[in-house]
């Protein structure tokens, strides 16, 4: 299989694969926004359950990441990097995206990682890795999906703890709350970034 080029510009790509087509939104700082030598990808919910590259909470994570300069890559879900080799990358998922991005965490071997509610206590955790890298939590305290004190017991099991950002009076899918994500996603990743 071969890859494309990594595009100048946002665009939708479509990968073929072993397991068929495989869709990837690419999308680039724009306007004014200074580019970093930063790629982050995205991992959506899961996908019996409606998950998609165009879920609202992955796509306002990957905007506010963009404002901050970094390029973003969404796929709907089917190796390993081989372009931009230089680039700094980050993983980041919301939900069974989340769980997917710790999973792949010691593989990949990410230089940070972002867990928008990931569902302990839905997934075996047992198995993840605890990252060695920059390692960003956000959790809903009224998630009806993932129960946070879940998240929090599980948090509170590892040795090396993330940076855990408890949203009051926010649910699992962040309705009206999306602006105050965006400003606990790019607060939290601010001084992760990599020099431009």
């Amino acid at each position: 299989m071969t890859s494309p080029d990594f595009p100048g510009t946002s665009s939708t790509l479509i990968l073929s694969g072993p397991a068929g087509a495989l869709e990837v939104a690419v999308d680039r700082p724009e306007g004014d926004t200074v580019a970093l030598p930063l790629t982050v990808v995205l991992c959506h919910p899961l996908s019996t359950e409606g998950g998609s590259i165009s879920n609202k909470v992955v796509t306002m994570a990957a905007r506010s990441l963009r404002e901050l300069g970094a390029s973003t890559v969404r796929f709907n879900f089917r190796g390993v990097r081989e372009q931009r080799p230089d680039d700094d990358l980050w993983l980041a998922g919301f939900s069974f995206g989340a769980y997917v991005s710790l999973r792949a965490n010691d593989t990949v071997l990410p230089d940070a990682l972002i867990s928008i509610a990931p569902p302990a206590g839905r997934w075996d955790f047992d198995k993840i890795a605890t990252p060695v890298c920059p390692w960003l939590v956000i959790q809903g305290e009224n998630d009806e999906i993932v129960d946070p004190q879940a998240v929090y017991d599980w948090i509170d099991t590892l040795k090396r703890k993330p940076d855990l950002v408890r949203m009051p009076d926010t649910s699992h899918f962040f309705h009206r709350k999306l602006i105050d994500l965006r400003g606990a996603l790019q607060h939290g990743v601010k001084h992760w970034l990599p020099a431009a």
